[in-house]
């Protein structure tokens, strides 16, 4: 799994149309073949902060999703951003669930 995490900072007096392209995406990117969850959250202390984060199955999914218009559209926020944006891609080799945070509680002494 590959996951990637874009952290935005908005303009104060672009916020607005940063959140209207940020929300324009949601659906259809979700809709992407490989997409397994896609994100836009907004920070609570500083609402011009602004973060994506992805989930893809394989790399290649998301080399696809970068070449393709929409995420050029995403990289055009630029002149609306107070700096250019963070792109973070992680790629996952192992994943666990709530069992094994239940696991590790239960070996409390």
């Amino acid at each position: 799994m590959t996951i990637v995490r874009i952290r935005m900072i908005a303009l104060p007096e672009k916020q607005k149309e940063v959140m209207q392209t940020l929300l324009s995406m949601i659906e259809s990117t979700g809709k992407e073949r490989g997409c397994l969850s896609h994100h836009v959250l907004r920070d609570i202390e500083d609402e011009n902060v602004y973060s994506l984060i992805d989930e893809w199955e394989t790399r290649e999914d998301l080399d696809q999703h970068i070449r393709s218009a929409k995420f050029g559209v995403l990289l055009g926020t630029k002149s609306l951003l107070c700096e250019p944006p963070n792109i973070q891609i992680h790629t996952v080799s192992n994943s666990e669930r709530m069992a094994a945070v239940n696991a590790d509680r239960d070996k409390r002494t």
